[in-house]
């Protein structure tokens, strides 16, 4: 997966692949009928119709969100909006992330702190329930904000709670069928965009995101 998925298309960053190799991607399958496929070169689906995204798609994100200090995500507070399977938030706690998951559906986060807690993640990634569009501001801020649904625009409460001083946001923007990963980068109150490539994800529902 690793060489052909990430490697192959420049992805280099010599940590990032430590991580990839590192996290078992098949444990964070939740249909154990798909194992063999969980180092395929796609999606694959989830609990309460959401999907566990390709690896590339996580490696972009991770990639973008990533801060920009020397130390990288090591120490970083970190907001995962989307839970998931929780593969995500394992890759980010590999890298060295304080993560914070939050997660619309119980169950869905439930089983995913089940995962995290059997690879060995569990005390690095805070599972919280809630809507995800209002972010989480009891760690805030943060100085990555990933979020993977989504949405017509970005969730004011997530750029609120974005450190001031070069945080970043990435995230989908657009309609239902297609959206543009999006990073955004704070510097006080002043907000660089730029967009990355397109994506396909599943709506961001919530109060500052797609109506329920």
């Amino acid at each position: 997966m690793v060489a052909t998925q990430l490697e192959a298309r420049s992805i280099n960053d010599p940590e990032l692949l430590r991580a990839f190799r590192s996290v078992p991607r098949h444990a964070f399958v939740e249909d154990e009928a798909l194992a063999d496929e969980a180092y395929a070169d796609r999606a694959l689906p989830a609990a309460e119709g959401q999907t566990m995204s390709q690896p590339y798609v996580v490696a972009t994100m991770t990639i973008a969100a990533r801060p920009s200090t020397d130390a990288g995500y090591r120490g970083a507070q970190v907001l995962e909006v989307g839970t998931g399977s929780g593969y995500a938030a394992a890759i980010l706690a590999e890298l060295g992330a304080n993560v914070t998951s939050i997660e619309r559906h119980a169950a869905l986060s439930h089983s995913a702190g089940e995962r995290l807690a059997a690879a060995g993640y569990g005390e690095a990634v805070q599972l919280t329930i809630g809507d995800g569009t209002q972010g989480w501001p009891p760690n805030a801020p943060y100085r990555s904000i990933l979020v993977t649904a989504g949405g017509p625009q970005v969730p004011q409460p997530l750029l609120d709670q974005l450190d001031r001083d070069g945080g970043r946001l990435v995230l989908p923007v657009g309609g239902r069928e297609h959206q543009v990963l999006t990073l955004i980068e704070r510097h006080g109150d002043d907000l660089e965009r730029r967009e990355l490539e397109g994506v396909v994800f599943v709506p961001l529902i919530g109060s500052f995101g797609v109506p329920e």
